[in-house]
Protein backbone atom coordinates (compact mmCIF):
# COMPACT_ATOMS: atom_id res chain seq x y z
CA UNK A 1 0.00 0.00 0.00
CA UNK A 2 1.56 3.30 -1.08
CA UNK A 3 -1.30 5.82 -0.89
CA UNK A 4 -1.31 8.97 1.26
CA UNK A 5 -2.33 7.08 4.40
CA UNK A 6 -0.04 4.08 4.02
CA UNK A 7 2.39 5.13 6.74
CA UNK A 8 -0.42 5.59 9.24
CA UNK A 9 -1.88 2.20 8.36
CA UNK A 10 1.49 0.62 9.14
CA UNK A 11 1.17 2.04 12.63
CA UNK A 12 -2.56 1.89 13.32
CA UNK A 13 -3.99 -0.68 10.91
CA UNK A 14 -6.67 -0.74 8.22
CA UNK A 15 -9.55 -0.78 10.69
CA UNK A 16 -8.37 2.51 12.22
CA UNK A 17 -8.31 4.17 8.80
CA UNK A 18 -11.80 2.88 8.02
CA UNK A 19 -13.14 4.34 11.25
CA UNK A 20 -11.51 7.69 10.55
CA UNK A 21 -12.86 7.79 7.00
CA UNK A 22 -16.40 7.23 8.28
CA UNK A 23 -16.13 9.89 11.01
CA UNK A 24 -17.37 13.47 11.04
CA UNK A 25 -15.52 15.97 13.25
CA UNK A 26 -16.34 19.62 13.86
CA UNK A 27 -13.69 22.16 14.85
CA UNK A 28 -14.69 25.44 16.46
CA UNK A 29 -11.99 28.03 15.79
CA UNK A 30 -9.41 27.93 13.00
CA UNK A 31 -6.68 30.03 14.58
CA UNK A 32 -3.41 29.02 16.21
CA UNK A 33 -4.84 25.99 18.00
CA UNK A 34 -7.70 25.09 15.67
CA UNK A 35 -5.74 25.45 12.45
CA UNK A 36 -3.18 22.87 13.55
CA UNK A 37 -5.90 20.55 14.86
CA UNK A 38 -7.60 20.74 11.47
CA UNK A 39 -4.31 19.95 9.74
CA UNK A 40 -3.79 16.83 11.85
CA UNK A 41 -7.25 15.36 11.46
CA UNK A 42 -7.20 16.02 7.71
CA UNK A 43 -3.87 14.22 7.35
CA UNK A 44 -5.23 11.33 9.43
CA UNK A 45 -7.99 10.72 6.88
CA UNK A 46 -11.07 11.94 8.76
CA UNK A 47 -13.82 11.66 6.17
CA UNK A 48 -15.87 14.75 6.99
CA UNK A 49 -14.68 17.94 8.68
CA UNK A 50 -16.73 21.02 9.60
CA UNK A 51 -14.99 24.29 10.46
CA UNK A 52 -16.66 27.06 12.45
CA UNK A 53 -15.04 30.51 12.40
CA UNK A 54 -16.41 33.95 11.44
CA UNK A 55 -13.05 35.75 11.47
CA UNK A 56 -10.68 36.75 8.69
CA UNK A 57 -6.92 36.26 8.60
CA UNK A 58 -4.87 39.30 9.60
CA UNK A 59 -1.15 40.05 9.72
CA UNK A 60 -1.11 39.60 13.49
CA UNK A 61 -2.06 35.93 12.96
CA UNK A 62 0.99 35.14 10.85
CA UNK A 63 3.44 34.51 13.69
CA UNK A 64 1.60 31.40 14.90
CA UNK A 65 -1.36 30.34 12.73
CA UNK A 66 -0.82 27.63 10.15
CA UNK A 67 -3.47 29.02 7.82
CA UNK A 68 -2.11 32.57 7.86
CA UNK A 69 0.17 33.36 4.90
CA UNK A 70 0.73 36.29 2.57
CA UNK A 71 -1.61 34.52 0.13
CA UNK A 72 -4.48 34.09 2.61
CA UNK A 73 -4.51 37.55 4.22
CA UNK A 74 -8.08 38.82 4.37
CA UNK A 75 -9.66 35.41 3.75
CA UNK A 76 -12.16 33.94 6.15
CA UNK A 77 -10.32 31.44 8.34
CA UNK A 78 -12.86 28.68 7.79
CA UNK A 79 -12.63 29.14 4.02
CA UNK A 80 -8.83 29.02 4.17
CA UNK A 81 -9.03 25.85 6.28
CA UNK A 82 -11.41 24.23 3.80
CA UNK A 83 -9.10 25.00 0.90
CA UNK A 84 -6.15 23.50 2.75
CA UNK A 85 -8.08 20.35 3.68
CA UNK A 86 -9.04 19.80 0.05
CA UNK A 87 -5.41 20.25 -1.00
CA UNK A 88 -4.44 17.47 1.43
CA UNK A 89 -7.33 15.05 0.89
CA UNK A 90 -9.78 15.88 -1.89
CA UNK A 91 -12.04 13.03 -0.74
CA UNK A 92 -12.75 14.75 2.58
CA UNK A 93 -16.23 16.28 2.81
CA UNK A 94 -15.69 19.82 4.09
CA UNK A 95 -18.39 22.14 5.43
CA UNK A 96 -17.77 25.76 6.38
CA UNK A 97 -19.74 27.72 8.99
CA UNK A 98 -18.85 31.43 9.01
CA UNK A 99 -20.72 32.05 12.25
CA UNK A 100 -19.96 33.27 15.76
CA UNK A 101 -21.25 30.41 17.90
CA UNK A 102 -23.12 31.74 20.92
CA UNK A 103 -26.01 31.06 23.25
CA UNK A 104 -28.17 33.26 21.04
CA UNK A 105 -27.08 31.82 17.70
CA UNK A 106 -25.90 28.25 17.06
CA UNK A 107 -25.70 28.91 13.33
CA UNK A 108 -27.94 25.95 12.59
CA UNK A 109 -25.28 23.54 13.86
CA UNK A 110 -26.64 20.31 15.35
CA UNK A 111 -23.91 18.81 17.51
CA UNK A 112 -25.57 15.40 17.47
CA UNK A 113 -24.50 15.12 13.81
CA UNK A 114 -20.85 14.72 14.79
CA UNK A 115 -18.63 12.00 16.18
CA UNK A 116 -16.29 14.42 17.96
CA UNK A 117 -15.96 18.13 18.73
CA UNK A 118 -12.72 20.10 18.98
CA UNK A 119 -13.09 23.38 20.86
CA UNK A 120 -10.47 25.97 19.96
CA UNK A 121 -12.65 29.00 20.75
CA UNK A 122 -11.01 31.91 22.55
CA UNK A 123 -14.21 33.61 23.73
CA UNK A 124 -15.21 32.32 27.18
CA UNK A 125 -18.98 32.73 26.76
CA UNK A 126 -19.00 30.85 23.43
CA UNK A 127 -16.72 28.16 24.83
CA UNK A 128 -19.08 27.59 27.76
CA UNK A 129 -22.10 27.48 25.46
CA UNK A 130 -20.39 24.86 23.32
CA UNK A 131 -19.36 22.79 26.33
CA UNK A 132 -22.92 22.85 27.70
CA UNK A 133 -24.47 21.95 24.34
CA UNK A 134 -21.98 19.12 23.83
CA UNK A 135 -22.85 17.70 27.25
CA UNK A 136 -26.57 17.95 26.49
CA UNK A 137 -26.05 16.24 23.11
CA UNK A 138 -23.80 13.55 24.62
CA UNK A 139 -21.14 14.16 21.97
CA UNK A 140 -17.47 13.83 23.02
CA UNK A 141 -15.54 17.09 23.10
CA UNK A 142 -11.98 18.13 23.82
CA UNK A 143 -11.33 21.75 24.74
CA UNK A 144 -8.19 23.82 24.52
CA UNK A 145 -7.43 25.96 27.53
CA UNK A 146 -5.15 28.99 27.48
CA UNK A 147 -2.13 29.04 25.14
CA UNK A 148 -1.33 32.76 25.28
CA UNK A 149 1.56 34.19 27.31
CA UNK A 150 3.33 30.82 27.40
CA UNK A 151 6.75 29.76 26.12
CA UNK A 152 7.11 26.06 27.03
CA UNK A 153 5.09 23.72 24.78
CA UNK A 154 6.38 20.67 26.67
CA UNK A 155 4.10 21.54 29.59
CA UNK A 156 0.84 20.83 27.78
CA UNK A 157 -1.07 17.79 28.96
CA UNK A 158 -4.53 16.24 28.67
CA UNK A 159 -6.74 15.61 31.67
CA UNK A 160 -10.17 16.26 33.10
CA UNK A 161 -10.91 19.94 33.74
CA UNK A 162 -11.16 19.23 37.48
CA UNK A 163 -7.52 18.13 37.55
CA UNK A 164 -6.19 21.37 36.08
CA UNK A 165 -4.27 24.08 37.88
CA UNK A 166 -2.31 27.28 37.15
CA UNK A 167 -4.16 28.11 33.91
CA UNK A 168 -6.47 31.13 34.45
CA UNK A 169 -8.86 30.09 31.68
CA UNK A 170 -9.13 26.58 33.12
CA UNK A 171 -10.03 28.08 36.51
CA UNK A 172 -12.97 29.93 34.93
CA UNK A 173 -14.11 26.86 33.00
CA UNK A 174 -13.86 24.67 36.13
CA UNK A 175 -16.02 27.05 38.11
CA UNK A 176 -18.61 27.41 35.37
CA UNK A 177 -18.75 23.66 34.73
CA UNK A 178 -19.52 23.11 38.40
CA UNK A 179 -22.29 25.69 38.23
CA UNK A 180 -23.77 23.94 35.20
CA UNK A 181 -23.54 20.46 36.70
CA UNK A 182 -21.02 19.28 34.11
CA UNK A 183 -19.13 16.52 35.88
CA UNK A 184 -16.36 15.83 33.38
CA UNK A 185 -14.62 17.61 30.52
CA UNK A 186 -11.52 16.55 28.61
CA UNK A 187 -9.11 19.46 28.13
CA UNK A 188 -5.66 20.30 26.79
CA UNK A 189 -3.94 22.61 29.23
CA UNK A 190 -0.54 23.84 30.41
CA UNK A 191 0.72 24.18 33.97
CA UNK A 192 3.17 26.87 32.89
CA UNK A 193 2.40 30.13 34.74
CA UNK A 194 1.43 32.73 32.12
CA UNK A 195 3.68 35.71 31.53
CA UNK A 196 2.30 39.26 31.38
CA UNK A 197 2.69 41.31 28.23
CA UNK A 198 2.37 45.09 28.07
CA UNK A 199 1.05 46.83 24.97
CA UNK A 200 2.29 50.26 23.82
CA UNK A 201 3.84 51.05 27.18
CA UNK A 202 0.56 52.34 28.64
CA UNK A 203 0.18 49.56 31.20
CA UNK A 204 -2.52 47.63 29.34
CA UNK A 205 -2.05 43.87 29.50
CA UNK A 206 -2.83 41.69 26.49
CA UNK A 207 -1.98 38.07 25.63
CA UNK A 208 1.17 37.49 23.65
CA UNK A 209 1.78 34.38 21.59
CA UNK A 210 4.61 32.66 19.79
CA UNK A 211 4.96 30.30 16.83
CA UNK A 212 5.66 27.06 18.69
CA UNK A 213 3.04 27.04 21.47
CA UNK A 214 -0.59 27.19 20.16
CA UNK A 215 0.06 24.67 17.34
CA UNK A 216 1.27 22.11 19.88
CA UNK A 217 -2.00 22.37 21.81
CA UNK A 218 -3.90 21.89 18.55
CA UNK A 219 -1.90 18.81 17.60
CA UNK A 220 -2.40 17.31 21.05
CA UNK A 221 -6.17 17.86 20.85
CA UNK A 222 -6.26 16.31 17.38
CA UNK A 223 -4.22 13.34 18.59
CA UNK A 224 -6.78 12.63 21.28
CA UNK A 225 -9.61 12.74 18.75
CA UNK A 226 -7.83 10.60 16.19
CA UNK A 227 -6.93 7.92 18.71
CA UNK A 228 -10.45 7.82 20.18
CA UNK A 229 -12.18 7.56 16.81
CA UNK A 230 -9.68 5.04 15.45
CA UNK A 231 -9.85 2.91 18.58
CA UNK A 232 -6.08 3.10 19.06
Amino acid sequence: MTDKFSRMVLLAGDEALMRLRSARVIVFGAGGVGGSAIEAIARAGVGAIDIVDPDSITESNMNRQLLATECTLGENKADAAAERIRSINHDCRVTVHRVFYSAEDHGGIQLSDYDYIIDAIDTVSSKLTLISEAAASDVPIICSMGTGNKLDPSRFRVSDIYKTNTCPLAAVIRRECRRRGIRTLRVVWSDEPPLRCVVDGDGRHAPGSISFVPPVAGMIAAGEVIRKIAGI
